[in-house]
């Protein structure tokens, strides 16, 4: 347990605290509540147009499909953003990256309050979703550089909590807001994002590494898979899906044949990293899961008005913000195996519950939620934590981009998942203890989420493991080598 507290992998031998300009002072609190601010800011943007896309629907004569373009493109540009403003910043300064970004996603909120047609809005969405990925791939990056191992899970922890405020605000804020002035008024609140870039600026001191260049094939091989897979997975296209995985087969051959490839083949060989990596998608993608089903059980079973349903997930959400930096000092103080059994407990709890006893009254439903979102959000802190210690300082930036990728296409095969199973009868049955038959699809997907969890768990256990003797063979190497100096 302790020497998974301290870190199992040389990267960690290295102060997170020194990445970067050593000689210049450092403000790694400051950082992190003008962070916190930025994003509770970028979730809301993110999702804010969710809650008006029937109006926008019924005002331009759209199908569900094509209206769904408005989140599906900006899906598509946060994910291939997230990883290339990763990468960037390894060869940029964070507070540059950061001024481009804020000013592009600004720009893109002008074209979207000036659209009158349809095909603007969307282009207005994806210029935002553009510019808005520096975000993320900052939130990513400055825990590993501003803050020591010993810090960062709380660090980690700020991060989840803004996330899950802006989560519970956005549509609450969105029907607000939208009711009052109309849904293009929803387009000017990225513009708050910009109240931070003179903070960022001064406190950000990281200095890029010199001599390195961009691989823009490379990033477009990645880019043309991102896309195609999401469309695949959105859209159920088995031409996407082929042509995704081409250009994957591309990616993977330009990795390797490539001087300075957008990614380095030695991040993948990294067997912590790809194995830390695959544990983590599984458990934040499918416990977001639980997000995409709730609404609808509500909806289609226990008849809640729409309106409505944003005040029962609210409680969730909120317990979620405040207990997310808690989650994060128990992951310093204790471990990080100490706070995924912290998570994994409600989590089970929520999920076992919620398939057991899918049809009953609201008022019982909002409280397996407040479990899950607490559970959610400390198995996110664990995660992110985890992955940021298995990478080296050179790793970091396109390491934690690429992490931040892959949970946005993870989330959107989870989902796609999770309505597969929503869309079988209700005669099949996958929990034999289910008390409501006429929530059976709603239980089997709750299960499903059940068993993956316990997958999780298992996979993460024997994480560790391998973690601590690979850890303990490298002590032994190091005792070795220095016995065999003293004796020479």
């Amino acid at each position: 347990m302790k020497l998974v507290k301290k870190q199992l992998w040389p990267a960690a031998d290295v102060k997170a605290s020194e990445y970067g300009d050593r000689g210049q002072a450092q403000e790694p609190e400051t950082l992190l509540r003008i962070l916190f601010f930025t994003l509770i800011i970028s979730v809301m943007n993110a999702t804010i147009f969710n809650v008006v896309l029937p109006a926008i629907s019924q005002e331009f004569n759209l199908s569900a499909s094509q209206v769904s373009w408005i989140t599906t493109g900006y899906g598509i540009m946060y994910a291939i953003g997230s990883v290339t403003y990763g990468k960037l910043a390894d060869q940029y300064r964070l507070k540059d990256l950061l001024t481009f970004g804020l000013i592009f996603m600004s720009f893109g909120s002008l074209i979207g309050i000036l659209a009158t047609q349809y095909w603007m809005i969307v282009i207005g969405r994806m210029l935002q979703a553009a510019g808005a990925a520096v975000i993320p791939a900052t939130a990513m990056i400055i825990p590993i550089k501003y803050f020591t191992l010993e810090n960062r899970g709380r660090a980690l922890g700020t991060i989840a909590s803004g996330l899950a405020l802006g989560a519970a605000l956005s549509p609450i804020v969105s029907s607000f807001i939208s009711g009052l002035f109309g849904w293009r008024i929803l387009f000017c609140f990225s513009f708050f994002a910009l109240l931070t870039l003179p903070f960022f600026r001064k406190h950000l001191h990281d200095q890029p590494k010199k001599g390195t260049s961009f691989d823009f094939i490379g990033g477009l091989l990645l880019a043309c898979t991102v896309v195609f897979i999401l469309l695949a997975l959105t859209n159920n296209s088995f031409l996407a899906l082929s042509l995704g995985v081409l250009f994957l087969l591309l990616f993977s051959w330009r990795i390797q044949t490539a001087k300075e490839p957008f990614i380095q083949l030695s991040l993948f060989k990294n067997k912590h990293y790809t194995f830390s990596v695959a544990i983590a998608l599984l458990a934040i993608s499918f416990g977001t899961a639980v997000y995409f089903i709730t609404p609808q059980l509500l909806a289609n079973v226990n008849k809640v008005p729409t309106s409505f349903i944003g005040f029962i997930l609210f409680p969730g959400a909120i317990a979620a913000a405040l207990l997310g930096r808690k989650g994060g000092k128990l992951a310093d103080q204790n471990g990080n195996v100490f706070l995924f059994k912290a998570a994994s407990i409600p989590l089970l709890i929520a999920f076992s519950g919620l398939s057991l006893l899918a049809g009953m009254s609201p008022a019982w439903i909002w409280i397996f939620l407040i479990l899950a979102n607490i559970g959610q959000t400390f198995m996110q802190v664990v995660m992110q934590n985890t992955v940021s210690r298995t990478l080296s300082d050179e790793q970091v930036g396109i390491g934690m981009g690429f992490f931040t990728m892959m949970n946005f296409i993870a989330g959107s095969a989870a989902t796609t998942l999770m309505g597969k199973v929503l869309d079988l009868t209700s005669s099949v049955h996958f929990n034999p203890l289910q008390v409501f038959d006429h929530a059976t699809v709603y239980s089997n997907a709750f299960f499903v989420l059940f068993l993956i969890l316990v997958l999780v768990v298992v996979l993460y256990t024997a994480f560790i493991k391998f973690s601590s003797e690979g850890a303990s063979k490298q002590q032994l190497t190091l005792k070795n080598k220095k016995a065999l100096v003293k004796r020479s």
